[in-house]
């Protein structure tokens, strides 16, 4: 699909062209992925990207603001809907569980907290989201998962990483966390064993969690 069809008419930001374009944004998306905490994401991100663009790019950045803010918005029309999602983070709020939600952040806030609320819940009804502005490190580091938990002040004996990918989401136990892996949407491009860890769909996932209370 050539994204830049959807994209408003003063795009592409840049002298680029539109396949330039994309390609510094995959490649500033890559040095967010290399982070080694040394800076934030947006940091990391805007570093490759000047580099790629040149240093007048970051003039730019009100264009990348607006595109999330208006544009970005259509991609709730390709997105599922699953209603248990939203469900299971109320229930486990109201049995007096803390929530963080660990999504790789590699989108700025206004995304994550659009991608959010797509799911039917409200950015408040997380004690902590990463974006790229609040984080140094993105999945599949290790590091990502435990500095999450130094924010938290949590152990990673005390917390459950639930996710649907199983190279992304399974790197938490390299932290010290316990993962289950949702089966809905399951990502598992390494064709990996899911049955090294606990998973299934949301009704089991409850099931776990009231297990280990």
């Amino acid at each position: 699909m050539d994204i830049s069809r959807s994209w408003p008419k003063s795009w592409p930001p840049t002298d680029m062209s539109p396949k330039g374009l994309i390609d510094a944004i995959w490649k500033g998306t890559a040095a967010m992925v290399r982070n080694d905490g040394s800076r934030t994401n947006e940091a990391a991100f805007w570093e490759e990207f000047c580099r790629l663009c040149g240093a007048q790019a970051m003039n730019d950045i009100p264009l990348f603001d607006e595109f999330y803010r208006v544009d970005f918005q259509q991609a709730q029309a390709f997105c599922g809907f699953q209603p248990k999602a939203a469900e299971t983070v109320r229930s486990l709020k109201a049995a007096g569980l803390r929530v963080a939600l660990a999504t790789n952040p590699i989108f700025p806030a206004v995304a994550t907290e659009s991608r959010i609320r797509w799911a039917g819940l409200e950015p408040e009804d997380f004690e902590l989201y990463t974006t790229y502005e609040n984080t140094s490190f993105c999945k599949p580091n290790p590091a990502y998962y435990t500095d999450i938990l130094a924010r938290l002040g949590a152990s990673p004996e005390a917390a459950l990483m639930v996710g649907n990918d199983a190279t992304e989401d399974t790197a938490a136990q390299a932290a010290g966390l316990d993962v289950f892996l949702l089966t809905d949407c399951l990502l598992n491009p390494d064709g990996r064993d899911i049955d090294a860890w606990p998973h299934g769909g949301f009704d089991e996932l409850a099931a776990y969690i009231r297990n280990r209370l």
